[in-house]
């Protein structure tokens, strides 16, 4: 596993941030560039499980591991879903088990930096180089039109 990182400059304040990050609606949105129809099911407390789904009911099974809103989401994946079943005994699952994903909102100079720290199965590296840097982007816009 490898761990990629990113951060985008957001002219919007961090509590607007935090919503276009964790809100339902602007969740589908800018992770629509990872797959189209992608949502979350969870209620983003810490502690509590999240599924990271496609339409057809398969993606990740993961575990909210802090969140301090406006500041810090941290996600730990433990396994995947396919076809709307758990899977943490597979190989595929147990590659992905215990990746991070941290989201970092801090306050520089009046805008919100968002730093992101994701751990990446090999196999996915370039597909997350190319796909992360756009759905940056997407929060970006999303957030700064909403402020």
């Amino acid at each position: 596993m490898i761990q990629l990182k990113f951060e985008i400059i957001i002219n919007a304040p961090t509590d607007k941030v935090w919503l276009t990050l964790w809100s339902e609606e602007s969740y589908r949105e800018w992770t629509s560039v990872f797959s189209k129809g992608s949502y979350a099911k969870t209620d983003w407390k810490e502690g509590s499980k999240a599924y990271f789904l496609t339409p057809d009911g398969s993606g990740m099974l993961s575990k909210i591991k802090k969140s301090i809103p406006g500041r810090l989401m941290s996600i730990e994946h433990l396994g995947i879903v396919v076809d709307g079943v758990e899977d943490v005994q597979s190989n595929a699952a147990k590659s992905w088990a215990g990746a991070m994903e941290d989201y970092t909102l801090e306050v520089i100079e009046g805008h919100t930096l968002l730093r992101l720290k994701i751990d990446v199965v090999e196999a996915y590296k370039n597909f997350f180089l190319k796909t992360w840097p756009k759905a940056l982007d997407g929060i970006k816009e999303l957030a700064e039109k909403q402020s």
